[in-house]
């Protein structure tokens, strides 16, 4: 049996933002919650990600079954792409284990964050507060949660320096470019020092050159952190380079298609895109998915 529980915060009524330090327990009612940790933003040793554990999960939307007895487990530290079709359950999923949503049956075990204040959720969409400048939109978890303006200050500095953003400090949203936006949500993100990192499709707007400009920044901020990573994308190629496993699904509650292991070296970069494993893991992505689009379409 699963049990949800969800506390008020001083973040109530505040818009859903890029950032998203979740406030939801999940648990089994077997296992009692931990104790709580830290204040807000404490920091975690390195390596220290949560493991996520999901048993027999299910989620339809009406007769629709998104997500049907799904069977998954992230060891922590490991950066984990979902890909799969438009339909497949890939949000979805990504929202249960935020606890944005809730499922209708099965088990989610985040061993490590029993109070669900180690997560951070990053949208489609930037979502930063157009009257706030890049300094404060990136310090905002940190004045939600009572941290003294200098500290949350200087934290918010050294991420934006993390992630290349010095000179954009004190703009507004509208003076920045897509990806300095996006750059702007990571690291506003990254300033709570999350344990589980849940991101969603972040870059699928932009263009290519600032895409893959921004999977190096996060793959660099992944290596330095050393915290879990579920990552959204339709792209085969972005899921190699950035992942350490790949997971594919089907639409329809269809399951998991693929469960791949991406053995390439790390640091990745451009030498990577160009090398014979970074190819032969796409072909066996793209191979999967011709497959299941010859015989699994049918029955889903």
């Amino acid at each position: 049996m699963l049990v949800v529980e969800r506390s008020l915060t001083p973040r109530e009524g505040v818009p859903m933002l890029s950032w998203v330090p979740m406030s939801a327990t999940i648990h089994t009612d077997q296992t009692a919650p931990g104790p709580a940790p830290g204040a807000a933003g404490a920091p975690s040793p390195p390596g220290a990600g949560v493991a996520v554990r999901l048993q027999g999960l299910g989620r339809r939307f009406g007769a629709t079954a998104v997500v049907a007895d799904l069977n998954l487990s992230i060891p922590p530290g490991q950066f984990l792409a979902l890909l799969g079709p438009s339909g497949c359950g890939k949000t979805t999923l990504l929202r249960l284990i935020a606890g944005l949503d809730t499922p209708d049956r099965g088990v989610i075990q985040l061993e490590g964050d029993r109070e669900g204040r180690s997560r951070a959720y990053v949208f489609q969409e930037a979502c930063l507060l157009p009257w706030r400048r890049v300094l404060d939109n990136v310090a905002l978890p940190l004045e939600l949660a009572g941290v003294p303006k200098a500290e949350r200050r200087a934290r918010a500095r050294e991420l934006i320096r993390l992630v290349g953003l010095e000179e954009a400090s004190a703009r507004y949203p509208d003076e920045l470019s897509g990806g300095m936006k996006m750059r702007v949500s990571l690291a506003r993100a990254l300033i709570t020092r999350p344990r589980l990192l849940l991101l969603d499709e972040p870059f699928a707007a932009l263009d290519d050159f600032t895409r893959q400009y921004l999977d190096d920044h996060l793959q660099g901020l992944f290596l330095a952190h050393g915290m879990t990573v579920v990552f959204v994308t339709h792209s085969m190629a972005e899921a190699v380079y950035l992942a350490d496993r790949v997971v594919m699904l089907a639409p329809q509650g269809g399951g998991v298609v693929l469960d791949q292991q991406v053995d390439l070296p790390r640091p990745r970069d451009q030498d990577t895109r160009v090398s014979p494993g970074y190819a032969a893991h796409i072909h066996c992505l793209a191979t999967a998915l011709a497959r299941w689009a010859t015989n699994g379409r049918a029955s889903t």
